[in-house]
């Protein structure tokens, strides 16, 4: 008789599984999955009332689940939250901001304010997550939400550019630095994703038919549709996958 493989499992009974960000759109939406899934899930955002309420709404749904209140752009702060935690097995860096705007119009704020949270924060929380996880020689998946605009290029997007090229730089070089602990280290990359956040920006008709027109889908993104890739990276059944973007774009970077 044929011996048949075993698909590798897509649970995450018994893991813990970190997500910054975790209020809200695709923080709120990577917490949920991962404690579908099975996952022991922290909820960190800065808005108490936010992540509150969304630890709440995961416990309720029969998940598991924390909440804590952390500023991710410092450095101290993380340090000290990270250490006084159970190690992690699954981080997802999902925090990040964007403020749209021609280079020779934006203002020393935006820089430092974009560069702080989508590159200096998602360093900080990953440095100290993934030395716990070498100290004590746990195998793991560290997952950073990045964006198609981490291959491409666009219109007033020069600064969020910049920092999503920077988080694929940086993953591409962690795997080496990780992969023979076993820790594996990946982004997603969303295209525009319909949020209560994003819905202002579509309803300008002529930037709404711009964008479904580059992507080959010929519509946003929703929420659900990150979930499923979420759970892939974050379990066995990627294992041999690192170092790698998973493009959730509908075939913009296909173009």
């Amino acid at each position: 008789m044929t011996h048949l493989l075993k698909t590798p499992s897509f649970r995450l009974d018994g893991r813990r599984a970190l997500v910054t960000g975790a209020g809200r759109g695709i923080g709120l939406a990577s917490a949920h999955a991962l404690a579908q899934a099975g996952a022991q899930v922290v909820l960190v955002a800065r808005t108490k009332a936010e992540i509150d309420d969304a630890c709440l709404a995961i416990i309720t749904n029969g998940g598991q689940a924390t909440a804590v209140v952390l500023d991710v752009t410092d450095s101290i702060a993380v340090r000290t939250f990270v250490e006084h935690q159970e190690v992690f097995d699954i981080l997802v860096n999902n925090a990040g901001t964007n403020r749209p705007s021609l280079l020779t119009d934006m203002t020393d704020d935006d820089l430092d304010t974009v560069l702080s949270l989508n590159v200096k924060a998602t360093l900080y929380v990953t440095r100290e997550v993934t030395r716990r996880m070498l100290a004590v020689k746990r195998p793991g998946s560290i997952i950073t939400i990045s964006s198609q605009m981490g291959h491409v290029g666009g219109p007033r997007r020069t600064l969020y550019c910049a920092t999503k090229h920077a988080m694929e730089g940086m993953t591409k070089a962690l795997a080496w630095e990780l992969g023979i602990a076993g820790i594996r280290v990946n982004t997603i990359c969303p295209t525009f994703i319909e949020t209560t956040l994003t819905k202002p920006m579509f309803e300008n008709k002529e930037f709404l038919g711009y964008v479904e027109s580059r992507i080959a889908l010929g519509r946003l993104g929703q929420l659900e549709e990150m979930m499923g890739p979420l759970v892939f990276l974050a379990s066995d059944a990627s294992s041999l996958v690192t170092g790698s973007s998973l493009m959730v774009d509908g075939g913009w970077t296909a173009a």
